[in-house]
């Protein structure tokens, strides 16, 4: 027990950290995983694995029959840039696929993984210049499928069409604010860059898919690059400095003109229904005799008949009943007044002397002057 106490005292002397002169107390947490200025990681070569690979990898995609020229034009230079990491690549024309495989001089485990990525970038329509940044070690690529985001054919294409913007300005905004390229074609979008900069190409890109505009987030980014210039406000939170933009929905839903109202949860199931013996225990009849059961039963039988036949008698009788006459009502005529027929007369005489052109009025004839025309 002592000498393995001695050994775990030596083991800890030997991995323990000695401060540096003038520090009292270890560092604290942050400083720890602060990365420095300036600090780049340094390239893996064949001394970190002399030994190369024990099993071989290989990785292969499809490309669309467009792609065919550009990439028999390109092929020589492919094959170059992944000679260098030691992967084999073919190209089969017939069957329209890229294939890339690790060989017995290959010593970087990763590489496999980045030359699949740049056939990927190659059959997405990204031009070689710079889909080969991909081998690199500072930059990756993602490729984000945009087409089983949205249902509709023609609300897709607009909200794509709206992430590249008038002649590519969204996406050249994109592009200088994240430090990568961004190339939109058919259902999806590929990003080739650093790593928090296809963060944020990602996030944007959805967010358009989720009918939210790509300006929003660009402004945001505008705003964030300006703030981790400053040297006092890097290590600050920034929300009180970005932008909160509220969604509206203009359109409301239309409620339905019949609402279903929810019946409460109760854990009893419903009650039974009432059952004929229950009924006949509840009055009684269920301890009746057989011939009081028999007896009560015709009364009711008679009691109904009596009232059926009540109810036609009174129908019958309906015929028989005169209808109510209506009552005239006589209209009282207005009550004539006396007319004066002589001063009618008196009037109508006076009327045809002031009438224009109206015959001398003549006295009217005597008896003499009716005799002497007889004679005549």
């Amino acid at each position: 027990m002592a000498s393995s106490t001695k050994a775990s005292s030596v083991r800890e002397t030997r991995f323990q950290r000695t401060p540096d002169p003038g520090t009292v107390g270890p560092p604290a947490e942050p400083e720890l995983l602060a990365v420095p200025e300036g600090w780049t990681e340094p390239d893996f070569t064949r001394e970190d694995n002399p030994r190369g690979l024990l099993e071989e990898s290989s990785f292969a995609t499809l490309f669309p029959r467009y792609r065919e020229a550009y990439l028999k034009e390109v092929w020589p230079l492919v094959e170059r840039a992944l000679g260098e990491a030691q992967i084999k690549a073919t190209l089969d024309l017939i069957e329209g696929s890229v294939t890339v495989s690790t060989t017995r001089k290959t010593f970087d485990p990763y590489a496999i993984v980045r030359a699949r990525d740049l056939i990927k970038l190659l059959a997405r329509s990204v031009p070689f210049e710079q889909a080969v940044r991909v081998l690199q070690d500072d930059v990756a690529c993602d490729i984000i499928k945009v087409g089983t985001l949205v249902r509709n054919r023609e609300r897709f294409v607009k909200r794509r069409q709206r992430l590249i913007g008038p002649k590519g300005s969204t996406l050249k905004a994109l592009e200088l604010l994240t430090n990568c390229y961004v190339m939109v074609q058919g259902n999806t979008v590929s990003a080739l860059g650093p790593f928090s900069g296809l963060k944020e190409v990602r996030k944007v890109v959805m967010d358009t898919m989720k009918n939210i505009h790509p300006i929003y987030n660009i402004k945001a980014l505008m705003i964030k690059q300006e703030l981790s210039r400053d040297s006092e406000l890097r290590n600050q939170s920034w929300e009180r400095f970005l932008p909160r933009f509220r969604q509206k929905n203009v359109c409301k839903r239309r409620e339905p003109q019949k609402k279903s109202k929810k019946k409460e949860y109760t854990p009893f199931p419903p009650q039974p229904p009432e059952s004929k013996v229950d009924r006949e225990l509840a009055s009684g009849e269920f301890f009746l005799q057989e011939t009081e059961k028999k007896r009560r039963k015709m009364q009711e039988v008679k009691a109904r008949q009596e009232e059926q036949l009540s109810k036609r008698q009174e129908e019958r009788k309906k015929a028989f009943v005169p209808p109510k006459e209506k009552v005239v009502v006589k209209k009282s005529l207005p009550t004539e007044e006396k007319l004066d027929i002589e001063a009618l007369k008196a009037k109508v005489k006076k009327a045809k002397t002031k009438k224009l052109g109206a015959p001398p009025t003549q006295a009217p004839p005597t008896s003499l002057a009716k005799k002497k025309k007889k004679k005549s």
